[in-house]
């Protein structure tokens, strides 16, 4: 499987950089990360646990920086096991000045095998891109998180004050009646 983005990080690429190297901030933006070791300066131990199709797969595995060219790129090789199986793959992540910033693009290519595998290639496709996605928007808001402007700001009060006037009529009756019958609806669903 093979995966390509980029993302536009309002940070200066040396700061970027940094941070893309950071053990503590990797451990942050990992999807379901719970342990995070750096063993080196280029070698890390890690372990994640994640929903794949039927599968709460937990994996521990291996990372290794390659091809180190600070600030522009790197190479991230890894491989990880579980009691469902195992995946192995590299990406290559660059960092070029762009609009003020910093456009982090990378590409990757991972192979999965046992159990896991017999999900189908579809459904790890869409795991796998769910991650790159959760992994780079995570990083994006950790390390330069976006500031309000001031027409974005508007749009949130008047939701709110949308919000509130929508629900401040309604009495707990109401409400009550509202979740019977979504209840209701489910439950013949489920039935018939």
């Amino acid at each position: 499987m093979k995966l390509t983005g980029s993302y536009q990080i309002n940070l200066e690429k040396q700061k970027v950089w940094n941070a893309l190297n950071d053990s503590e901030v990797l451990k942050q933006v990992i999807p379901g990360c719970k342990e995070f070791k750096k063993n080196s300066d280029t070698e890390f131990t890690a372990t994640a646990t994640n929903k794949i199709g039927p599968f709460n797969a937990t994996f521990t595995g291996d990372i290794e920086l390659k091809d180190l060219n600070p600030p522009n790129s790197y190479k991230i090789t890894g491989s990880g096991n579980s009691p469902v199986g195992f995946a192995s793959g590299e990406a290559t992540v660059r960092l070029e000045d762009h609009e003020g910033g910093t456009k982090l693009t990378y590409s990757v290519e991972a192979n999965v095998g046992g159990k896991i595998a017999q999900v189908g290639s579809r459904l790890i496709d869409m795991t796998a891109k769910k991650m790159a996605y959760v992994f780079f928007g995570k990083f994006s808001e950790l390390i330069a998180p976006q500031l309000p402007t001031a027409k974005s700001q508007d749009k949130i009060e008047k939701f709110i004050a949308i919000k509130k006037n929508i629900f401040k009529p309604l009495n707990k009756t109401l409400i009550y009646s509202i979740i019977g019958s979504c209840l209701a609806i489910i439950g013949y669903y489920f039935l018939v």
